[in-house]
């Protein structure tokens, strides 16, 4: 699945995954169980995936052309549209991928390992807040620049103020004009850094 084992426990807990208990509190999951939440989220398992007990992560999936892999984790159908027609129109060289929750944002973007990650706050399956956490403590993830797009105002956003530190915030209201200005200097660090 290309995901953390923390992730796929808290996905067994929530019951988005079938699986059971042993007596000793380990989970167990079918693989019929893996494939048919895979199936039903139309995700492509990650290639070259670590087995467990391994910390080597998979091989990135190259981007066409080695444009910038840009990742969006929303999952307002609305904004999706929004930023994809966005985005295309003033950054026509990024290769841009979008998933419509956070698990599945794991799953890219353990797949993708993209350059830049716009993810919302709240979204279905593990919020954002978490995500942007666990995406934190993965080196695989280090290099990877966050921008978190979000309805919630300054006031609302507190609780997540954790994950928020250091990460450039664009209210959507004003989604339209303050994100290419985060978005271009975003992919000016990176081109810096090749």
């Amino acid at each position: 699945m290309g995901m953390a084992v923390r992730s796929v426990q808290l996905m067994v807990d929530r019951g988005e995954l079938q699986a059971w208990k042993t007596g000793g509190g380990h989970r167990r999951i079918a693989r019929q169980a893996v494939h048919a939440w895979v199936d039903a989220r139309h995700v492509v398992p990650a290639q070259g995936a670590p087995e467990p007990g391994q910390d080597t992560p998979a091989a990135p999936v190259q981007p066409p052309g080695g444009r910038p892999v840009v990742l969006l984790i929303e999952d307002s159908v609305h904004y999706q549209n929004l930023l994809r027609l966005l985005i295309g129109q003033r950054f026509p060289g990024v290769d841009l991928h979008v998933a419509p929750d956070g698990i599945t944002g794991l799953i890219l973007a353990g797949q993708l390992q993209p350059e830049i990650l716009i993810v919302d706050i709240l979204l279905p399956g593990i919020d954002g807040a978490t995500l942007i956490t666990g995406l934190r403590s993965h080196p695989q993830f280090a290099r990877s620049q966050l921008i978190v797009v979000t309805g919630l105002d300054a006031e609302q956003r507190a609780p997540y103020a954790f994950a928020l530190e250091d990460v450039p915030v664009v209210h959507k209201p004003q989604v339209v004009t303050a994100l290419p200005p985060l978005l271009a200097q975003a992919l000016k660090r990176l081109e810096a850094t090749v």
